[in-house]
């Protein structure tokens, strides 16, 4: 079958199943909206409550993030970054990787794909690669419109370090991008799991549920002291590893091992992903 579609005169692998067209199909999806305005409103909603919340005060005397959020549109921008990089913006990552081939077994409409004929590995790919750009650009979405709203409401100027110190604004602005950079690549745990059990299953809230569920169960041992070293293995160890970010002196060491942690799982799920996929009885 292969070797005939091979010959057949104008037909190119390459070009079926169109990086463009795909992004469209899936720009246009109802959850891609309610995401976005999820993320977005977000900083609009801690606007409001810091607004009416009164004076902030660190616990035992310690400053935190939470409690510089007012010092400029910088810090509310980090602050964002904080309360969201641990759960919420896992959720994209989740959605869009877990549903995109899962929804389309649901909807039935994965072998008339397969069928068009788009190489199974091609399907993969294109859909992979559109699950990621739409994942980046989640967490590029809730940063940036903080950085706008905490601008508007609290004016430009220097990130304030709870740890004590101060980082110019231009340079605080790239230390963000930094930080938004490395919780994207910690997130591709995520995104293999997700997008295997995409792969395995026809019901997408099964595979977005089951890598939601891995970041719950990552927590919970993370928070067994009595791993140990153990714990170091673990991608939720190092989900706030970016804070070495956002001190006087940038720190590599923690963010470089949580990169490589969460990188080593997702090149193995998602060769599981292609594995099981290739030799997959596609039915729906």
């Amino acid at each position: 079958m292969s070797t005939a579609l091979e010959s057949a005169p104008g037909y190119r692998a390459r070009r079926t199943l169109p990086l463009r067209v795909e992004a469209a199909r899936q720009l246009r999806r109802r959850r891609t909206f309610v995401v976005g305005a999820v993320l977005a409103a977000l900083p609009f909603i801690l606007l409001a409550a810091f607004a009416i919340g009164g004076e902030r005060g660190g616990r035992d005397g310690r400053v935190t993030l939470m409690d510089t959020a007012t010092a400029s549109g910088v810090n509310f921008a980090a602050t964002a970054l904080f309360v969201s990089a641990g759960f919420l913006l896992v959720v994209p990552v989740a959605l869009f990787c877990g549903d995109t081939v899962a929804s389309e077994a649901g909807w039935s409409s994965l072998r008339y794909l397969l069928a068009a004929p788009v190489p199974r590995d091609r399907l993969l790919l294109v859909k992979l690669t559109v699950a990621l750009v739409f994942s980046a650009a989640a967490m590029l979405l809730l940063p940036l419109v903080a950085l706008g709203v905490g601008t508007a409401a609290y004016g430009w100027g220097p990130l304030r370090i709870p740890t004590g110190g101060t980082l110019e604004a231009d340079t605080a602005v790239a230390r963000l991008a930094i930080v938004i950079g490395y919780v994207f690549v910690s997130q591709l745990v995520t995104a293999g799991l997700a997008f295997w059990l995409s792969t395995v299953t026809d019901a997408p809230l099964g595979a977005v549920g089951g890598a939601m569920g891995l970041t719950i169960v990552g927590n919970v041992l993370d928070a067994v002291t009595a791993l140990g070293h153990w714990r170091d293995l673990l991608p939720a160890h190092w989900q706030y590893a970016w804070a070495d970010a956002v001190q006087p002196q940038l720190e590599w060491g923690g963010m470089v091992k949580g990169a490589a942690v969460s990188s080593a799982y997702a090149v193995v799920l998602l060769a599981l992903a292609f594995r099981h996929f290739r030799g997959k009885d596609v039915v729906s």
